[in-house]
């Protein structure tokens, strides 16, 4: 894949300065000229809710679309562990992936072959996760993960112009929320990741279903079992 420096500086640019349009409109050109910049198939962007889970929140196409929204119904996928860990994730073929099982065959039915993940954060904070996909294989270097997360920067100067003005509705209260809790959530994940010995994605999706079985806020039972010791 080849990343041409001056256009991506130039769109940079641009789109930084965005921060009094209709945010809905200015995610959909982020993610737009995403994927003209990256040579990719497609891209998408993907925001933690009340429950924080990440929910979509743009995409380029159908297929973008789809990824997001069966990580969503999963808990597994690439832009669920770089929401989780807040670290790069990567697959070069999910043909030959052996992780997120519950995700990968819907996935790939949509012609999505290798996929790149970063974190989207505000105020040092773990919101979202903004991907890019290719429909063939492809062994991301270097070069891409910085470029990405670079451009990543956009999204979180344009999620955080939103948060400040709050003209943002349903997507201003997911971006506080998630600020406001996402500490409690991370610690009630490393304390369940020592006491059953799981990793961290696994500990997440343990906290995600006893909140949705018992109709309660992640955040809720999260604090529970960090006051209690145990699970609600």
């Amino acid at each position: 894949m080849s990343i041409d420096p001056e256009k991506l500086a130039a769109s940079l640019r641009v789109l930084g300065t965005s921060n009094d349009r209709d945010i809905s409109a200015a995610l959909h050109d982020v993610i737009g000229a995403c994927v003209q910049l990256f040579g990719v198939s497609g891209s998408g962007l993907m925001i933690a809710d009340q429950q924080n889970v990440l929910r979509y929140a743009a995409a380029s196409d159908g297929p973008g679309r789809v990824l997001e929204d069966v990580q969503s119904e999963t808990g597994q996928g690439p832009c669920v562990d770089t929401f989780v860990n807040g670290e790069i994730t990567s697959t070069d073929d999910l043909a030959t992936e052996t992780r997120w099982p519950a995700s990968r065959g819907t996935i790939l039915e949509h012609g999505v072959r290798s996929v790149l993940g970063v974190p989207v954060h505000l105020g040092g904070v773990t919101v979202g996760s903004l991907d890019v996909y290719l429909d063939r294989p492809h062994r991301w270097d270097d070069s891409e993960r910085a470029a990405l997360s670079r451009y990543g920067e956009v999204l979180e100067t344009t999620l955080s112009a939103a948060l400040t003005a709050r003209h943002a509705g349903q997507l201003a209260e997911q971006l506080q929320y998630a600020l406001d809790y996402r500490v409690v959530i991370e610690r009630a994940v490393g304390y369940l990741m020592a006491d059953e010995r799981v990793d961290a994605v696994t500990a997440f999706n343990v906290l995600r279903r006893v909140a949705r079985n018992q109709r309660r806020k992640v955040a809720e039972v999260a604090q529970h079992l960090l006051d209690t010791g145990t699970l609600p």
